[in-house]
């Protein structure tokens, strides 16, 4: 069990969800947890809250340190595949926010 998550949230235009979601799942989200340091990623999508302006989709990785999502590792492989030039350009109200487990 990993140390720390990277929870990443954001929207996509509702023209786009298919198509993000495609990427993410055969693309990202693959080549991400190849990084070293990174053992898994859970998707999830908003079904209710009571904070206006939540983003709808989020992304739990669990990773060893926080420092991995700017390492090395991390950057190469968030840069293939259609992510970085047909969906992240289209991404919006993006947060990331690093959670470390409590024992």
């Amino acid at each position: 069990m990993a140390d720390y998550i990277y929870l990443v949230q954001m929207d996509i235009p509702t023209a786009m969800e298919d198509e993000f979601n495609r990427v993410y799942d055969t693309e990202h989200v693959p080549n991400i947890i190849k990084a070293p340091g990174v053992h898994a990623c859970t998707r999830y999508r908003l079904e209710s809250t009571n904070a206006p302006g939540l983003a709808r989709y989020a992304a739990v990785y669990e990773i060893d340190s926080p420092d991995i999502p700017n390492s090395p590792g991390w950057l190469a492989e968030s840069e293939k595949g259609d992510w970085p030039t047909k969906i992240r350009p289209h991404t919006t109200n993006r947060s990331h926010s690093i959670f470390k487990r409590l024992r």
